[in-house]
């Protein structure tokens, strides 16, 4: 892997509209150096001659720069390495620097498992924040496990990875499906339609988050009448759309990156649109995807964690002095600079829920990796600068957070909020039991 100014492409043609493919190349120079597809430092390190002989903390990052998941995996980088120059710029965590070490997983459960491997073996990292495709977060879990190394997910979102499949040293400072889905399933039903179609990502995240959607809408008086699963990297949709027909109110969408822009688009174009109402799963119309998909996403609604913009609840010093900050940082890996979004927000504020964490526990490495377990269970995280989404708690039972959700509308290619959901109404009974250690 190359360092310097020199880019690679993080579309993928196959899967991308030409358009945008050519604009989907990163090149990453931001403050701390730049970053391999190999586990790299970012170097020079801008912090060595403010730390002195401190011994830095060895954080590793894995992170799909190419694949199917490159859309999203670009932004999650930046949200992490904006954390780690926060940190440094601050004076460090204890006293002493962040080292941050990358590597791309190519989108690929075997290939992030080996790079997970490598960081541990080779890097010694003292602990990793990152995490973008769900099945291969869950092929990770072994070595965290078996290494005793403290594992902040980035995105993943796999409702097993804080339930069924639970682990000590994994943790997810973020939503989840259960929790979206108790949010946003009253909204579906009372204000669009109780006859619902799901369209999923056929893989563990879009199986799970269906699950949660199925049971919800049915709770709340409504009926999802079929489901879709579309594999990941489809790139011609249409012979599955095609299929879908009936009396039903919407179409949910559960689907990411260039497979979101492909339905979307397609299904546009096969008529879906005019006879069903588009909603689904944020990931579906995060700010990256919206110029390829242009007005076939018009009136599609939503739910997330965080959206651009600066409606009431979001209109806060925090969230702008956040915006403000990763616009620039944004616009060096795409000219066309691309908005914020969810997988930059959950990256950022993973890092600092790690950082409050080390400081809490007195971590020095490895060996109190125990001690930094115990540190996050339950730890609570206060909105300011580190935390610009609000307050939240990670929950000692599952290791899951809860955060505030919002409901939106695309409009004119602009999110609008319709209502906001607190955090303590979208909590839903804990479903882990770690074995026994």
């Amino acid at each position: 892997m190359s360092h310097g100014e020199n880019g690679h492409n993080l579309g993928n043609a196959a899967h991308l509209r030409a358009n945008v493919t050519r604009r989907r190349v990163l090149r990453l120079s931001a403050a701390g150096g730049a970053v391999g597809l190999g586990a790299t430092l970012l170097g020079p390190a801008p912090w060595r001659a403010a730390f002195g002989e401190a011994k830095p903390y060895k954080l590793g990052t894995v992170q799909p720069l190419t694949g199917v998941a490159a859309y999203g995996g670009k932004t999650s980088l930046v949200g992490v390495q904006m954390a780690v120059d926060q940190i440094n710029k601050s004076g460090g965590i204890l006293g002493r620097p962040v080292e941050l070490f990358v590597s791309d997983d190519e989108s690929k459960p075997d290939t992030g498992r080996r790079a997970v491997e490598k960081m541990v073996t080779d890097n010694d990292i003292d602990a990793h924040v990152g995490g973008f495709l769900s099945n291969i977060c869950l092929a990770c879990t072994p070595v965290w496990e078996e290494h005793k190394i403290v594992n902040m997910i980035g995105v993943c979102l796999d409702t097993t990875l804080t339930t069924s499949k639970c682990s000590r040293y994994t943790f997810r400072s973020f939503d989840f499906a259960p929790a979206q889905a108790k949010a946003f399933a009253p909204y579906l039903v009372r204000e669009i339609g109780k006859k619902w179609h799901i369209v999923y990502a056929d893989y563990s995240w879009g199986q799970s988050t269906r699950a949660a959607y199925v049971a919800e809408i049915k709770q709340n008086g409504g009926e999802v009448v079929g489901s879709t699963g579309i594999p990941l990297g489809t790139a011609d949709t249409a012979s599955f759309l095609s299929k879908i027909s009936g009396d039903f109110d919407g179409l949910f969408l559960i689907l990411l990156g260039a497979d979101a822009i492909n339905v979307v688009n397609q299904g546009y174009d096969l008529g879906l649109a005019k006879k069903y109402r588009f909603a689904g799963d944020g990931a579906v119309a995060t700010s990256t995807q919206l110029p390829a998909m242009g007005k076939k996403i018009e009136g599609f609604v939503g739910i997330d964690r965080y959206v651009p913009v600066f409606e009431e609840p979001l209109d806060t010093p925090y969230l702008h002095a956040f915006y403000n900050q990763a616009l620039p940082r944004l616009k060096k890996i795409d000219p066309s600079g691309p908005l914020p979004d969810r997988y930059l927000q959950s990256n950022f504020e993973a890092v600092n829920a790690l950082k409050l964490g080390i400081e809490k526990s007195q971590f020095q490495g490895r060996d109190d990796s125990p001690k930094l377990v115990a540190a996050l269970e339950g730890l609570e995280m206060k909105e300011g600068p580190d935390f610009p989404t609000g307050d939240k708690v990670l929950r000692k039972e599952d290791h899951q957070a809860f955060t505030r959700e919002l409901v939106f509308e695309i409009k004119d290619g602009k999110y609008h909020v319709l209502d906001a959901i607190a955090w303590q109404k979208t909590v839903v009974p804990p479903a882990c039991h770690f074995a026994a250690t």
